[in-house]
């Protein structure tokens, strides 16, 4: 049967109350189910050393999910949002939010032009040519077939991300596309488990919870939780945890709400300067367009003069979307935002039920979309809203079923040897 991962089996100890714990808890995602491919073989390399997940694996068990995570995009949905889950019972919140409020709507896209339906169909054309991709950055370096995680990876949506960002150069959207797969290899990032991260997370440091006003998925960083010394794992964690956050993307929505609160944090608790230009510089080139709105509160001195040295390496069209000092009320619902950050949602981390559940919630959605995928044919340039289990058909549907998907197919690559 088709799965995207082969994940231990989740078992969660619900608290009291906690409705997507005890859900969890019931959800045997040893083996998720897809009735049109084989289990998950492995590809991926990693070209890290004692900071990579293999090297991390004698002290962390990563035994657990290893997908690919796929993109995801907005193209005019009107109505995506699911009504929020039901009222918990007294006591604060333990658990990831599954969808927005009623109110909460991604933003509709203008449809493209002309010109840019000519170049979209440019790229599109160019990377169904490629059959192998390169395992590292280094010149001559080996290469290994493209897979279905790439494949999957390279939507209509991701696409267009890329061509935005490169202001419609098809040859540059080309190369960096090319250039981010071969960096998923490299980094070893479809080897970052939920067990192999969990270390970094165990205070709550980075929560991904709730929705903003246009859907997006929050991701919270609470610098002043920090607990561990600076490191490359530290970096693994983050992009880890966007990766989680593309996984909860509603249908129609492609970009991420960033929340930081710098109270209470100590020097030393933030990145470093090198930490950051890393980050900037993965983020720009390999997660393009994904960043919807940043809110930054409550910035000491040394964090204020830490992000005027980082400016310079922030293109402008980012820097807009940074908010600082701004009531967060006004870009997410206070139901859906946590009280330290002015919100009404009462919030508790506690690790052994929030990381499990919030694993659990994503392993489910990644293979929802990964079985769409393989039903609509397993295509290159697959539109996301599809994908996502929105109002929009696949862009193959009058398309007649290849033979691929009658019978066994080629196995998704999702592991590192």
């Amino acid at each position: 049967m088709a799965t995207i991962d082969n994940p231990e089996p989740v078992v969660i100890v619900p608290a009291e109350g906690d409705a997507l714990a005890a859900k969890a808890a019931a959800l045997d995602l040893s083996e998720p189910k897809s009735s049109d491919a084989t289990k998950s073989t492995a590809t991926a390399s990693t070209a890290l050393d004692d900071t990579s997940p293999k090297a991390a694996s004698k002290d962390v068990a990563t035994t657990d999910e290893k997908a690919p995570v796929a993109a995801t995009e907005p193209a005019k949905v009107a109505e995506v949002a699911k009504p929020i889950e039901p009222t918990q019972p007294s006591g604060p919140r333990l658990t990831p939010i599954e969808h927005p409020t009623p109110t909460s709507k991604p933003l509709l896209r203008a449809e493209l032009t002309e010109t840019e339906e000519t170049k979209y169909t440019e790229l599109l054309t160019t990377v169904k040519t490629w059959t192998e991709i390169p395992t590292t950055s280094a010149a001559s370096t080996p290469a290994e077939p493209i897979n279905d995680g790439d494949r999957l990876f390279l939507t209509r949506d991701c696409l267009l991300r890329y061509l935005r960002a490169t202001k419609w150069d098809v040859p540059s959207s080309a190369k960096r596309l090319l250039a981010t797969l071969t960096w998923r290899r490299e980094y070893g990032l479809v080897g970052f488990t939920h067990s192999y991260i969990s270390p970094e997370n165990e205070t709550g440091k980075q929560v991904l919870l709730g929705f903003d006003n246009e859907g997006r998925p929050c991701l919270y960083l609470n610098p002043s939780r920090q607990n561990t010394e600076r490191s490359e794992k530290q970096l693994h964690h983050l992009f880890y945890m966007v990766e989680r956050v593309v996984d909860l993307m509603v249908p129609g929505q492609e970009t991420l709400a960033l929340l930081v609160n710098f109270m209470d944090t100590r020097k030393g608790q933030g990145a470093s300067v090198a930490q950051a230009r890393t980050v900037m510089s993965v983020l720009q080139n390999h997660y393009p367009e994904r960043l919807g709105r940043a809110l930054i509160t409550d910035l000491p001195w040394y964090i204020s003069a830490f992000f005027k040295m980082i400016s310079p390496f922030i293109d402008p069209h980012t820097r807009t979307k940074l908010k600082f000092n701004e009531p967060m009320t006004n870009y997410v619902p206070a139901e859906q935002l946590l009280t330290p950050f002015g919100g009404k949602l009462e919030f508790e981390y506690k690790h052994d039920v929030y990381w499990p559940a919030l694993d659990a919630l994503c392993t489910q959605r990644r293979q929802e979309y990964f079985d769409r995928w393989v039903k609509a044919g397993k295509e290159i340039g697959e539109c996301e809203t599809y994908l996502r289990g929105g109002d929009k058909a696949s862009v193959h549907a009058n398309k007649t079923e290849p033979e691929a998907v009658q019978g066994a197919t080629e196995p998704i690559n999702t592991t590192i040897d």
